[in-house]
């Protein structure tokens, strides 16, 4: 059982998640097509599959949460763990595709993203199976949810074709390395031949 000022968060934030994940199809339709076997094919795969994942995660966890007699640490356990075997296999399917390592380096900060969010949802569920009225382990849970959604909308922006969010690839815009194009610069692309790199 959950108190009422939480049940207005789960409703609020099952509500946004529902929401977005509306858009998140809306992007994929609109969003530029790679070949699925390339490197940016893949990431694009990876990024379309982690705003889903984020998007659907929150809104099950937020909507079981609402229901009376569950305990509130079940879901969150459950989709933490299906979020970092999903984190597991796109990592593999990234290295798999990268010619270059440092393509797998750039991808770096997205696997880091994932792995903290699921871990704290897994993490949160954990504890709130031990004792349902642990009150941070709620509060952690509530911030991860948050979390989880402002990285589905990162991801989803990334997706749709605009630039790459990450911290590093700001940064190198900023420092002018990739002014001339809207899209992450990839290493390989000059070196295999890649049409995007135009």
């Amino acid at each position: 059982m959950i108190g009422g000022h939480s049940r207005e968060f789960f409703s609020v934030i099952a509500e946004s998640a529902a929401t977005l994940t509306g858009l998140l199809f809306v992007a994929m339709s609109l969003a530029p097509r790679h070949d699925s076997t390339s490197h940016l094919g893949v990431v694009q795969q990876v990024r379309a599959a982690a705003s889903l994942l984020a998007f659907t995660s929150v809104m099950a966890i937020s909507l079981f949460a609402l229901a009376s007699n569950n305990n509130v640490g079940y879901p969150p356990l459950v989709l933490g763990v299906v979020g970092v075997s999903f984190t597991a296999a796109s990592v593999r399917s990234i290295y798999e595709s990268a010619h270059d390592r440092r393509l797998l380096l750039k991808q770096m900060s997205l696997i880091v993203l994932l792995l903290s969010t699921f871990g704290g949802e897994l993490g949160s569920g954990i504890a709130l199976i031990r004792n349902s009225n642990c009150v941070t382990a709620l509060d952690v849970l509530k911030n991860v949810l948050v979390a989880a959604l402002l990285i589905g909308i990162a991801r989803a922006w990334e997706l749709v074709g605009a630039r790459d969010t990450g911290l590093f690839s700001s940064l190198a815009v900023l420092g002018g390395r990739s002014r001339t194009t809207g899209h992450p610069v990839e290493p390989s692309a000059t070196t295999h031949g890649d049409p995007t790199s135009n």
